[in-house]
């Protein structure tokens, strides 16, 4: 059981996504694997980060990069053995950081065993392991409109797709290739708990769970009055931290994590959550999740029509949006502090500029999210200021959902360069480019052709020239990162906004005992005079470094500022 008399040890912990796909790839089939996350594991232990997150590696027919899992209890052959798997993990331990895995059970892969099971017939033991339902009133199954409702899939179409063999529809939420499970069912929810001590056994360190607040059902299936995409209803409401979806994810901690004493990490995806949502699945007496994923900020930049209907984002709604998380959770549940991962664009392109301010913009907003109460999470390529692919055609596309939209609005009359300059904004695939190592022809990523293109600036943008550089993003994440572990401010503080209304300064304050950190940035291209009264106090760091004028912040400028003695 955890002591509960101090702070959590991830409290003060920063958390690395790796993308194992376009990580490292040792066997120059293009696709990075286990042995490659090895042999760049210095490389994140020189970083100091405490906690390595791995997205999928589990057996999968990959129709999601792996997103889609068809065995929980195998390592897919495309990333490497068992083997190679237990040496990471040795080696990840031996370094002194944790590891935690992605796990996706909200849905598995159509060719998971249990699924092949439930689909053989109606009668069989396992039918209620997905959610099956027959076709709306008279309707002939297969036709359209005979849908058991409106819901549309986040990834283009129905939510329901036809069983022929059958004669019922299965719900996916995602592609048809990833069916939903019935949490409703107590033999799900005994195979997955017994799934995830077998891995917690095997040593790891814990997991993020994938979409787990989908994970309870509106068992009554309704319409939806709210439209999705145009074309199809908004079923989210009905799935949406469901009606018994904190009962679940109560019981998968008493029967997964109850009795173990390790330094163990749960987090949750959960697109959505409110605040108020949020303290319900992370205060601590609640016995839930240690921290989640909210997408709150990063959907600003959403319109009416979703992802897909890009509108600039303004800074006030952003200063806004984080002062009612920090404020919000403060003193009782936990956030994780994240801008890019592998569903979001790069942030320096999104929300900086990643042209001449490409250092100092990374900076700057890498300054005002670690500077936050809550738990940093570092996306591959991040700490050197990676940039959105760039891509001009969409056959340098992979990702399931970006096709979809691009077959779907196309077939509706948008111009394919209109959807094509869209998916360069917003593309999952932006963030999933491989990982720059040096200069060399193919990034020092693999030795055979990649599976998806290069980012175009790799020969300019790649470790090994950052770290050599004067103004290098990394060592200026490894100095917020030491500052996560040596001062308690930065974790445990109270977060106070100031100047909410200024339409371009972004300035708070840190607050623990006598200690005050005072954290100033302009996100502009023009400088900014700074206010008199945040003027004072010894500069910790920033990353205009000894040209910082007090009176001034230049553009893109971001100063991290002890006040303790003034403030």
């Amino acid at each position: 059981m955890r002591d509960s008399s101090r702070p959590a040890w991830w409290t003060n912990a920063v958390v690395y996504q790796i993308y194992p796909r376009s990580f490292q790839d040792t066997t120059d089939d293009g696709i990075g694997d286990l042995t490659g996350i090895v042999q760049r594991l210095d490389h994140l232990s020189e970083l100091g980060v405490d906690v390595i997150w791995l997205s999928p590696i589990h057996e999968s027919p990959q129709h999601d990069n792996g997103y889609d899992i068809s065995n929980y209890r195998r390592i897919d052959a495309v990333f490497g053995t068992e083997d190679e798997f237990d040496y990471l993990l040795a080696e990840v331990h031996a370094r002194g950081m944790k590891m935690i895995m992605d796990l996706v059970v909200n849905h598995t892969s159509t060719e998971h065993e249990a699924f092949k099971v439930s689909a053989s017939s109606r009668e069989n033991i396992s039918r209620d392991s997905y959610h099956w339902r027959d076709p709306r009133g008279s309707f002939k199954g297969g036709e359209p409109g005979a849908e058991p409702n409106n819901w549309g899939s986040l990834f283009g179409g129905s939510a329901w797709s036809w069983h022929e063999l059958t004669q019922q529809y299965y719900l996916h939420i995602f592609s048809a290739h990833q069916p939903d499970l019935n949490w409703a069912s107590t033999r799900v929810r005994t195979r997955v708990f017994e799934m995830m001590n077998w891995w917690m056994d095997r040593g790891i360190d814990g997991f993020r769970m994938d979409a787990i607040n989908y994970i309870s059902k509106d068992q009554r299936f309704p319409d939806s009055m709210i439209q999705f995409g145009g074309v199809w209803g908004d079923g989210a409401p009905f799935y949406t931290s469901g009606p018994r979806v904190h009962e679940f994810v109560h019981e998968m901690m008493r029967k997964v994590f109850a009795d173990r004493d390790t330094d163990y990490l749960v987090v949750g995806e959960t697109t959505g959550a409110t605040v108020e949502e949020a303290l319900l699945f992370t205060i601590p007496e609640r016995g839930e999740l240690d921290m989640l994923f909210q997408f709150e900020h990063v959907n600003l930049d959403h319109g009416p029509g979703g992802k897909w209907d890009r509108r600039p984002v303004q800074l006030r709604d952003l200063k806004t949006s984080w002062n009612r998380w920090q404020r919000g959770l403060e003193g009782r549940g936990w956030n994780s502090l994240y801008l890019s991962n592998h569903d979001q664009p790069r942030h320096v392109s999104r929300f900086g500029n990643d042209g001449d301010f490409r250092y100092e913009s990374a900076t700057l907003w890498a300054t005002l999210l670690h500077m936050q109460r809550g738990t940093p999470f570092i996306y591959q390529g991040e700490e050197i200021g990676m940039v959105n692919a760039d891509f001009s055609s969409i056959d340098q596309y992979r990702d399931v959902e970006s096709l979809n939209f691009y077959a779907e609005a196309t077939a509706r009359g948008r111009s394919p360069q209109a959807v094509l300059e869209l998916l360069r904004h917003v593309s999952r695939d932006n963030a999933r480019t491989p990982m720059q190592w040096d200069a060399g022809p193919r990034a020092g990523f693999s030795g055979g052709i990649p599976w998806i293109g290069l980012g175009p600036r790799h020969r300019e943008i790649n470790v090994e020239t950052d770290k050599a550089s004067v103004k290098s993003i990394f060592r200026y994440y490894q100095e917020l990162i030491r500052m996560r572990h040596e001062l308690p401010v930065v974790a445990l503080g109270t977060f106070n906004l100031l100047y909410a209304n200024h339409p371009a300064l972004f300035a708070f304050r840190r607050t623990l005992g006598e200690v005050s950190l005072s954290i100033l940035a302009n996100p502009s291209y023009q400088e900014l005079p700074v206010p008199p009264d945040l003027r004072t106090g010894k500069v910790l760091l920033g990353n205009y470094g000894g040209e910082a004028d007090p009176a001034v912040l230049a553009p893109w400028e971001a100063r991290v500022t002890d006040i303790s003695a003034t403030g």
